[in-house]
C-alpha cells in the first residue's frame, strides 16, 4: 500500500508540475497578447488621428475653395457694377464717387480674403503636422452651403453714403406711386 500511495503522490506531483508549466506558458502568452493588443491599439489610434487630421484638412480646403469662389463672384459683380456706373457717369457725374467707393471696397475685400486664405493655409499645415486640434468648431461642421449672411452685409446700405433726393426725384417717385 505504501507503494501505491507513493505512486499516487508522484503522479500528483507530475500533474502539478505540468499544470504549473501550462500556467506559466499561459501567463507568457497572456503577456505577449497584452503587448500585441497595446501595440495594435496604439497603431489604430494613430491611424484614426491621421484620418481625422486628413478629414479636417480636407474640410478646410473646401472652405478655402468656397471663399475663393465667392470672392471671384464678388470681384466679377463689383466689376460689373463699375462698368455700369462708368456708363452712368456721362449722365450723372456723381457716379464717379461710387466707382471710387467700389474700388476701395474691392481692394479692402481682396486684402481681407488674401489674409484669410493665408490663415487657412497655415491651419491646414498645422492640422496635417499634428500641431493643431484635428477638429473643426461645431459651427463650421454644419451645411456647407447654408446661406448665412452677416449683419454687416445687411447693413451695408446704411454704411454707403446716401445722397439727399432732389425735388425732381421726389416728384418722379410721387408720380410713379
Amino acid at each position: 500500500m505504501a507503494l501505491w500511495k507513493r505512486e499516487l503522490v508522484d503522479s500528483l506531483n507530475r500533474d502539478l508540475t505540468r499544470a504549473r508549466h501550462k500556467r506559466d506558458a499561459f501567463t507568457s502568452s497572456v503577456t505577449t497578447l497584452t503587448a500585441q493588443i497595446s501595440e495594435l491599439e496604439a497603431r489604430l489610434s494613430a491611424e484614426t488621428e491621421r484620418r481625422q487630421r486628413d478629414r479636417v484638412a480636407g474640410e478646410i480646403v473646401v472652405i478655402k475653395k468656397r471663399v475663393r469662389d465667392r470672392s471671384s463672384a464678388f470681384s466679377t459683380a463689383i466689376a460689373g457694377i463699375r462698368n455700369a456706373t462708368e456708363a452712368a457717369e456721362t449722365i450723372v457725374p456723381e457716379a464717379h464717387e461710387l466707382n471710387e467707393l467700389l474700388d476701395a471696397i474691392a481692394t479692402e475685400v481682396a486684402k481681407a480674403i488674401d489674409g484669410l486664405l493665408s490663415q487657412l493655409d497655415l491651419r491646414i499645415e498645422a492640422v496635417c503636422a499634428g500641431n493643431a486640434a484635428p477638429e473643426l468648431p461645431q459651427s463650421l461642421t454644419g451645411s456647407a452651403e447654408s446661406p448665412q449672411i452677416s449683419d454687416r452685409v445687411h447693413h451695408l446700405r446704411k454704411w454707403l453714403p446716401h445722397k439727399q433726393p432732389t425735388k425732381k426725384a421726389d416728384q418722379r417717385s410721387s408720380a410713379a406711386a
